[in-house]
């Protein structure tokens, strides 16, 4: 099971795990979070700008579109979650890919550099992601991409709040427990990270954790 495989790593809170034995790649392999996030919050302003200046689209639904394609990212990250990150290691390997993938992250879950995409990679699969929307949507996907990319910057501005600092005291404080229990009690339940939304939806939540339980996992840390 999947959840075995991951779940057999012990984090360490301390240090990092090298990759690649080429430098380069190694290096690659690692970036600073304001990196991706950035680049994602730049891109989104200039579709939008787009959408709103040289389309027909009107502006009600162009913000339509942008919500769609922020409630679609959530999906989508949900869904890379638990069926590409945790897959089930069943030969040599989908067990490199899954630990390269994922795996480190959480065996080292303290590592800030790898808790993105590397630029270019985020590049490449971002460039494939709206070429497929644009066939799909047309111009339409001007409005959606930027939601889209707005929900990626979120989710990666959660996941290395959440790893990097202590919970907060208000309700933000249960996106930080769900995934205390993801890493430390059960990796096949709380799979969304910036929106439990599709893990009540798919019945992936924690039914059994009690206010204890999740005590004992924030107090482990992230």
């Amino acid at each position: 099971m999947a959840k075995d495989y991951v779940n057999s790593y012990k984090p360490k809170h301390k240090g990092s795990k090298q990759l690649f034995e080429n430098p380069v790649l190694e290096r690659l392999s690692r970036t600073h979070i304001s990196v991706p996030v950035s680049m994602y919050l730049v891109t989104s302003v200039a579709f939008g700008w787009y959408a709103f200046t040289y389309t027909d689209m009107s502006n009600g639904w162009i913000l339509s579109l942008f919500f769609l394609g922020l409630l679609t990212f959530t999906f989508v990250e949900y869904w890379v979650h638990r069926s590409i990150y945790h897959i089930e290691p069943t030969t040599p390997a989908r067990a490199k890919f899954q630990y390269t993938m994922h795996g480190v992250h959480h065996e080292y879950p303290k590592d800030k550099s790898r808790l993105a995409l590397p630029p270019i990679l985020a590049i490449l699969i971002g460039a494939m992601l709206f070429g497929i929307f644009f066939v799909l949507m047309g111009e339409a996907s001007y409005a959606f991409f930027p939601g889209f990319l707005v929900g990626y910057a979120g989710y990666l501005t959660i996941h290395f709040l959440v790893h990097a600092y202590n919970p907060p005291k208000n309700f933000f404080k249960y996106l930080w427990i769900n995934h205390a229990i993801h890493h430390y009690k059960d990796g096949d339940t709380m799979l969304g990270v910036s929106s439990p939304l599709w893990d009540h939806v798919f019945g992936t939540t924690e039914p059994k954790a009690d206010e204890n339980l999740k005590r004992q996992a924030v107090e482990r840390g992230l």
